[in-house]
């Protein structure tokens, strides 16, 4: 800790000496310094010292401390306090070397200054800092040190894309390449700013995934920017989380289309209310379609799909390019083009090994079922599924399935 008290000014009127200080208020940290009033006509300190008879001038009762001390190198983001004793901290300016202030508020009872966020790695900084005591007397500290260069970083990826456009059941999913520990500490880093207040919570699942989602579907249109502020954030000891960036992105038109497995049917609704039916078939007995809520991961075009991939998988095998195929789970299930499948399957059976199937020409083609749902749809699109008999439950990190955990777990 390094403590100094220094006399800021005095003078002597008529004989007596005279000593006050202006002090600020206990608010955020500006660089405006507490300075002593001499009175009118009273001559300046350095006269007053040399005058015959004068008297010495007063040691302030307060003392400022910072850590970490002057010199010090390989600071952690995180380590900067600053504290007085004996009397109530007035100003504190913290700086970089382009003097750009670090924003900070100093305590209700004046003892201690706290910055509104961690410092950024590999800089250098200065600190000053001033308290005043029960009299006014000032004591000032200084202090100037370097915070580490960090040797190991993560990556964060997620799923979003710069200016693109997206569906009312976006779900934001962040990856890291290392564990995560400090889950607050990077939680608070990533922010969401939305043009019409919509509130975005972050919820893990497990050590290196974060998702990010409000309450309740994205209103269309919506304006989103994240903001990642990991640089400087140690996201586990001694790894930082890599960089600092924003991600615009915009919420598009609504469209949610929910399949009823057991009518073989999927309805599809647009913001305008326009509502369309489409026959379908989803899982068969063996292979059930999941029940819950889905979002559209991504839209792959033609897929080849094969049954040795399928985990359990009972009937004929298969080998098949699939055309107009969307992802909406992790494990495998898709909405997508059927080609190969008997006349009056769809809108009067399920067949299929767990995904959702329009009809479709082999190759694809923009004029079938298939075609047209498939290009009005894009990622964030919601499809719900309802009345399977798949009875197990479809987890909340399966895909973009977040929306089937309520707000309050979230």
């Amino acid at each position: 800790m390094r403590s100094i008290r220094r006399v800021v000014a005095a003078g002597v009127v008529g004989g007596a000496m005279v000593l006050t200080a202006a002090c600020s208020s206990g608010g955020s940290g500006g660089g405006s310094a507490a300075k002593a009033d001499i009175g009118a006509g009273a001559a300046p300190a350095s006269a007053a010292a040399a005058t015959p008879g004068s008297a010495a001038p007063k040691v302030s009762q307060a003392a400022v401390s910072i850590e970490p001390k002057t010199g010090s190198v390989d600071v952690a983001p995180t380590a900067l306090k600053v504290g007085a004793t004996g009397g109530k901290l007035t100003t504190v300016k913290v700086s970089d070397k382009s003097g750009k202030e670090v924003p900070g508020t100093i305590a209700a009872d004046g003892l201690s200054w706290t910055p509104t966020a961690g410092l950024s790695v590999g800089t250098a900084y200065q600190v000053s800092a001033m308290a005043a005591d029960a009299n006014g007397v000032v004591a000032e500290a200084d202090s100037s040190f370097t915070t580490l260069t960090p040797e190991v970083q993560a990556k964060a990826a997620d799923n979003v894309d710069d200016n693109a456009t997206y569906g009312v059941g976006m779900i934001v999913s962040v990856e890291f390449t290392k564990d995560v520990k400090n889950k607050d500490a990077v939680a608070k880093s990533i922010s969401f700013e939305t043009d019409n207040g919509t509130v975005v919570k972050g919820h893990w699942f497990g050590d290196r995934r974060l998702d990010f989602r409000p309450e309740n579907y994205w209103k269309p249109g919506t304006k989103v920017t994240v903001h990642y502020r990991l640089k400087s954030v140690e996201i586990a000891p001694g790894v930082y989380g890599g960089s600092d960036r924003d991600e615009p992105f915009t919420i598009g038109r609504s469209q949610v289309s929910t399949v009823d497995a057991a009518a073989h049917q999927m309805t599809v609704v647009g913001d305008n209310g326009k509502t369309e039916q489409i026959d379908i078939t989803s899982g068969s007995d063996d292979h059930p379609t999941w029940n819950g809520t889905m979002v559209v991961m991504s839209k792959e075009g033609t897929v080849r799909m094969q049954s040795s991939t399928l985990p359990g998988m009972t009937g004929a095998p298969y080998d098949l390019q699939v055309p107009h195929s969307m992802r909406l789970t992790t494990s495998g299930t898709y909405v997508h083009g059927n080609w190969w499948a008997r006349n009056g399957v769809f809108g009067g059976d399920n067949v299929s090994h767990g995904c959702v199937g329009l009809k479709d020409a082999e190759g694809g083609g923009s004029s079938t079922t298939a075609g047209k749902f498939y290009d009005s749809s894009i990622v964030g699109d919601v499809v719900i599924v309802k009345n399977s008999i798949k009875k197990e439950t479809l987890e909340p990190d399966n895909g973009l399935s977040g929306w089937n955990l309520g707000w309050s777990q979230w």
